[in-house]
């Protein structure tokens, strides 16, 4: 049991930081009682959170029957990975009355490369539709988690991982009534940011400060990434774009729900504020990031006073602006009676960007040798200028935005910070028959589908029923399912084959737990989720639990960061430790994702 559970109970945890409690490894070791078990399910679910049992041991992942731990919507693909064994049946149990509900067949024994030799086999439960609370059985095995089909069984998770964007504000305190127990005190105002050496110019030379403040901490640290939230808040934007009505009255509890607008687009507010301000008004080019000149240590973001710094403007930052705020602009033309002046002052903003990249075409961030935090660095803008040319045209019409993007021959691969051109198709696709002609339109269509298939191949042929394949296990691996999920979702809403449904299913299965970890890989949600994220306020506050509704990085056998792995299979090496940064941190833009796969597959 993970040593934040065994010490949840504990009186003095609140009064010593998490650094400073060496007993831990003592109440590690033991067994919780049935009262704390009790106490347990009840504390999460006062945080909103999906719990439908939890256990006091907690067997070998080699051992256990593996499947989506929250549930699955009634018409969705079901499917279980079982360890193999010597029987070829299995059956789904009411957890209501014990009764079997449905008996089916196990496949044959398999292995999947990417999680080594372990043999096992599928139960595959498609048929059974009717709501209610369930759990699997096969004999030899302990029985599986219990597992909901509900139509509503995503809305939580959903919610929370939307709502974690509120917990990582910067520039505002967190108060009980919108952050329960994870209230915090103002940190990063950021209204005296200064200008570094390498963003320099005379107008704004070194040493002098701007204001930016409010924004989204990029990830475990309390960083601001223009490059990372560019796609990030353009995913968020999508989400409410294609499914509108999904998000029409749904609240956050977030200080702004109160207001008219949906709290999907409050929430991105905040970053588009910050953004507005990372552009030098000058002459339209965008500083690459905000930090302090290097990592902080394990605090609270009100303890964290270093000097904060704007640094470089760099090509791909500035594209990244140009493209997410041309998405602003036309998202906001729906709320002119609330902000008269946003949708035009973004696309105003966006052309001024757009203009700064064309005459400095390959202005790359260098990282200066006095800073040490993320670099986001990409040398090959290609897809850069072709995302934010295809959101230009959208927005203004002007056929020089769409030449410039078919110009550059670009191909809809799964999108990701580096690799943004499939943006540019995604959002074309959705204006295709207001904004193009036919022959054109086929082209986009084409070319999401042309991906769309690789990744169902590899779906179709995965003996985990996924579409993960080994080199998809990479420093944010969670991510890289989540994109080609959103690809699938794009080729399913152009022509409704039902497959590419079905294999996006599958990445939501696979996240929530049918996974060889048998994780969880969202916090507080599931029966085994995150508990030790590396994410510097859920270490350092004063909360057993984690920010809930974050999306850990998960598996891979990169082990950037040294710390010891139950491991070395990819999709295997994970560690729920705050020492592993490369598998257990967190990032906006893998959050980003998951909001939008819940919320299609919730709509579609």
């Amino acid at each position: 049991m993970s040593n934040r559970l065994s010490s949840i109970f504990t009186p003095s945890v609140f009064d010593q930081p998490r650094a400073k409690r060496p007993w831990l490894n003592l109440l590690r070791q033991r067994m919780l009682n049935l009262k704390n078990v009790i106490l347990i399910v009840t504390f999460f679910l006062l945080l909103g959170c999906d719990v439908l049992e939890t256990t006091t041991e907690i067997a070998s992942p080699d051992a256990i029957i593996k499947l989506n731990q929250l549930g699955f919507l009634p018409s969705s693909i079901k499917v279980a990975i079982v360890p193999a064994v010597d029987t070829d049946e299995f059956h789904v149990v009411s957890a209501k009355n014990h009764n079997i509900v449905y008996s089916g067949k196990l496949s044959g024994s398999m292995q999947w490369p990417p999680a080594g030799d372990d043999s096992i086999k599928r139960a595959v439960f498609s048929d059974l539709k009717t709501e209610g609370l369930y759990f699997l059985t096969v004999a030899g095995l302990p029985r599986s988690d219990t597992f909901r089909i509900a139509y509503d069984v995503y809305d939580k998770v959903h919610n929370a991982a939307l709502k974690a964007y509120y917990f990582n504000r910067a520039s505002t305190s967190l108060i009980a009534r919108h952050a329960g127990a994870y209230v915090r005190d103002l940190g990063h105002p950021d209204d005296k940011v200064i200008v570094h050496a390498s963003a320099a110019t005379e107008k704004r030379p070194a040493g002098s400060t701007i204001a930016a403040p409010k924004g989204w901490y990029d990830a475990g640290d309390y960083g601001k990434y223009v490059v990372n939230s560019g796609i990030t808040t353009y995913t968020l934007l999508t989400a409410y774009e294609h499914y509108t009505d999904f998000y029409k009255n749904r609240s956050l509890n977030i200080p702004e729900s109160e207001d008219e607008l949906p709290d999907i687009l409050n929430e991105v507010l905040w970053n588009l504020d910050w953004l507005e301000a990372m552009q030098d008004p000058d002459d339209g080019g965008v500083y690459h990031k905000l930090t302090a000149l290097n990592f902080t240590g394990k605090t609270m973001p009100g303890q964290a006073t270093a000097d904060r710094y704007v640094v470089q403007k760099s090509t791909s930052a500035t594209l990244n602006f140009a493209a997410t705020m041309a998405v602003a602009s036309r998202i906001f033309t729906q709320y002119k009676k609330i902000y008269p002046d946003k949708s035009q002052r973004y696309q105003e903003a966006a052309l001024k960007a757009w203009r700064w990249a064309a005459t400095n075409p390959e202005a790359y961030y260098v990282q200066p040798k006095d800073v040490l935090t993320g670099a986001y660095g990409d040398n090959e803008l290609n897809d850069e200028f072709g995302w934010a040319a295809a959101e230009l045209y959208i927005l203004t019409g002007d056929s020089y935005f769409i030449d410039q993007f078919f110009s550059r021959n670009l191909n809809a691969d799964e999108p990701g910070w580096q690799n943004v051109a499939a943006l540019g198709y995604f959002s074309l696709s959705q204006h295709c028959s207001s904004v193009l002609p036919s022959r054109r339109c086929k082209k986009v269509i084409e070319a999401i589908a042309q991906t769309a298939n690789v990744i169902l191949q590899d779906y179709q042929q995965s003996e985990y029923v996924i579409p993960l394949v080994a080199d998809n296990f990479y420093w944010g691996s969670n991510n890289v399912a989540l994109n080609k999920a959103i690809v699938l979702i794009q080729a399913y809403r152009n022509n409704h084959q039902r497959e590419y449904l079905d294999a996006a299913f599958s990445v939501v299965d696979y996240i929530l737990g049918r996974n060889p970890t048998a994780y969880s890989y969202v916090t507080g949600h599931g029966i085994r989720p995150p508990m030790n994220i590396h994410h510097r306020q859920s270490y350092a506050d004063q909360v057993i639990a984690p920010i809930p509704g974050l999306l850990v990085g998960g598996p891979h056998s990169g082990w950037e960061d040294k710390c010891s792995y139950p491991s070395k299979y990819p999709a295997k090496s994970y560690l729920d430790d705050w020492c592993s940064f490369s598998t257990n941190e967190v990032a906006i833009n893998w959050n980003a994702a998951l909001v939008y796969v819940l919320a299609a597959v919730q709509s579609l």
